[in-house]
């Protein structure tokens, strides 16, 4: 019997198919995701457990024409398959071809791209106005996940479309589960309504003026086309509750062996944190990543602290795993660890509060979703003088999804007045740092945690920096720059985990010309070291900054605005303003002129420039 699988090109050959062979085509899908994210990785147990409602979708809406706007958008594997692009799955070859979430460029079936939570709802409540407005007939369908509902958007979303009235149809995707477990009052309610069959009274989609369907067997096709049939065309906004398993058909243990490589066993279903995502292949001999292993030293220093500091806090927005908060951890600190749940807003206001009240918070999360918190860190933080350290993953430039690059955090941040930025070069200093934001500084810190390159160097056994001054005096330990090397007519300042490039760059320097530069460890990137910078143009010619973030209104500017065109010449390498989907670090570094060879060039030139 040949798959189903592969007479699919579009939702429209889905429409001739029994439902006996849809459920069919589901198990199909199920086996190729397993396959898929384990060769490849990618968001596992989230869509393994919308296969079969988004089969239904597409089975009874006629998309494009009708629009169904995703959530986050990782758990739309299977709409891609129905949508045309089924060999990115099917094809080794081809599966660099598709972002992991929905993107215009790719589909006329996909909407946006979005890669952060919680705005499905207003983006629907967008599309629908408009519709009415044009007197179009179209259904906008939301699509959004039990997790996401903890986000501040989605609630905004959900108060405005019983506000709007008209079509709109939000499908509520609850497998019980966020990234890690769901936290906060909501989901009480959600499990009430479980319980009893979407029968009982507490129930806060209809509080907010919404009409409401549930369906149990959210994995059941047939009930899934019989509830989406009952509100096509509806005439005004309703939820449509459905009961999903998360990560349903990892209990086969199926695909543990690809080819001649033996895998380690599947996650179990359900909800459980470990089968949110799959690293793939490649990750089978490779050791945990900075954000991982510089996590764990935060956290292993802070629960050292937990007995004599009742007010010490680590506080998660959602995502605790990946940053090295394991569950083991989670479970020692008691009430020194909140997830907050998807809520990043309400996580920098919460630790402000406990703040403000004597406490020491931390909040970790990864730079591209501090964004979403912008005016909090704004606003309830920095002008508010509150004592919060917060601990930014996952930045620098890399090869990632558009949503969730790491290049703009440093931008943002120092951008914030009364907000002390940190650039930590080692994991030593890292601590240090950590040990004097959550106790002498009494003040809104930002530490940027170090990256790839830095950890890669300490595994090396080269150590780039050593140890800072004692974390525990006051003022401020980290305002002067510090002079790795010293040397002349080239001084090269190196930020935070561009530090290991500017070794290199400073080495390779020195091979080609002959000439000893002076490298420098900045430290910080909310302020200058004018005294420094000053010294520095006295005795030399040339000023290089480099920087594993965007280049355009970054610290190197902030340098090279400060010199001036007169006092000295400086060249800045950083990342450039703009959005990157999955391109390889190598090939950006070539892009942006920050590769050894690059810059050894660019500076010999200046140089050459300089004398004529």
């Amino acid at each position: 019997m040949g798959k189903l699988l592969d007479s699919i090109d579009s939702p429209q050959d889905l429409k001739i198919l029994s439902l006996e062979k849809l459920d069919r085509l589901a198990d199909e899908i199920r086996q190729l995701l397993i396959s898929f994210c384990r060769r490849h990785g990618g968001h596992l147990g989230s869509n393994l457990a919308t296969i079969e409602p988004i089969i239904a979708l597409h089975y009874v809406f006629d998309m494009p024409h009708d629009h169904l706007i995703f959530d986050v958008s990782h758990q739309a594997y299977t709409h891609k398959i129905l949508t045309g692009r089924r060999r990115a799955y099917t094809d080794p070859e081809s599966q660099e071809d598709l972002s992991g979430f929905t993107s215009p460029k790719e589909s006329p079936y996909d909407d946006f791209m979005l890669g952060h939570t919680g705005t499905s709802i207003g983006l629907a409540c967008g599309m629908a106005a408009q519709r009415d407005a044009t007197g179009g007939r179209a259904n906008i369908i939301a699509f959004i996940g039990d997790g996401s509902l903890s986000s501040g958007p989605a609630f905004e979303g959900l108060d405005w479309a019983a506000e709007q009235g008209g079509n709109l149809i939000i499908v509520v995707n609850d497998n019980e589960m966020s990234i890690a477990e769901n936290h906060g009052g909501l989901y009480k309610s959600l499990a009430a309504l479980r319980a009893s069959g979407g029968r009982n009274p507490n129930n806060p989609f209809r509080a907010l003026g919404l009409d409401y369907r549930y369906v149990e067997e959210g994995n059941r096709i047939e009930d899934l086309i019989e509830a989406f049939r009952q509100v096509k065309d509806t005439d005004h906004p309703v939820v449509v509750h459905i009961h999903t398993r998360k990560g349903l058909g990892l209990s086969q243990g199926s695909q543990r062996q690809i080819g001649p490589t033996s895998l380690p066993d599947l996650p179990a279903e359900g909800p459980v944190e470990a089968n949110h995502w799959q690293d793939g292949l490649d990750s089978l001999n490779r050791l945990p990543n900075s954000r991982k292993t510089y996590g764990r030293m935060a956290m292993q220093a802070l629960e050292a602290r937990f007995p004599q500091e009742p007010g010490l806090t680590v506080i998660s927005p959602a995502t605790p795993l990946s940053n090295g908060i394991d569950p083991d951890f989670r479970q020692r600190a008691g009430n020194h660890y909140r997830d907050v749940g998807i809520a990043e807003s309400h996580a920098i206001a919460y630790a402000a509060g406990i703040a403000k009240a004597g406490g020491t918070p931390v909040v970790a999360t990864s730079a591209t979703f501090f964004q979403r918190a912008y005016d909090q860190i704004e606003q309830e933080m920095a002008l508010n003088g509150s004592a919060v350290t917060l601990l930014v993953f996952s930045t620098g430039v890399a090869k990632t999804d558009a949503t969730h690059s790491g290049t703009a955090d440093m931008v943002m941040m120092r951008g914030i007045p009364a907000l002390t930025c940190l650039a930590p070069t080692s994991g030593v200093e890292f601590l240090d740092m950590l040990a004097w934001a959550t106790g002498p500084a009494r003040q809104p810190v930002v530490i940027r945690v170090p990256g790839e390159r830095t950890l890669a160097t300490e595994r090396a056994g080269k150590p780039i920096a050593p140890a800072t001054s004692d974390p525990t005096s006051g003022g401020q330990p980290w305002d002067r720059y510090r002079i790795l090397q010293q040397g002349r007519t080239v001084a090269l300042l190196a930020l935070g985990d561009a530090l290991p490039l500017g070794h290199d760059l400073a080495d390779s320097l020195e091979r080609s010309t002959g000439l000893k530069p002076t490298l420098v460890d900045p430290h910080r990137y909310d302020r200058l070291d004018k005294q420094t910078l000053d010294a520095l143009a006295s005795t030399h010619s040339l000023v290089v900054t480099i920087e594993d973030g965007q280049l355009d209104s970054g610290w190197g500017q902030a340098v090279a605005a400060y010199y001036g065109p007169a006092r000295v010449r400086t060249l800045s390498f950083g990342a450039a303003k703009e959005f990157n989907d999955r391109v390889p670090q190598a090939t950006l570094l070539e892009r942006y002129g920050m590769t050894v060879p690059a810059m050894t060039q660019a500076i010999s030139d200046a140089l050459v420039d300089r004398a004529s």
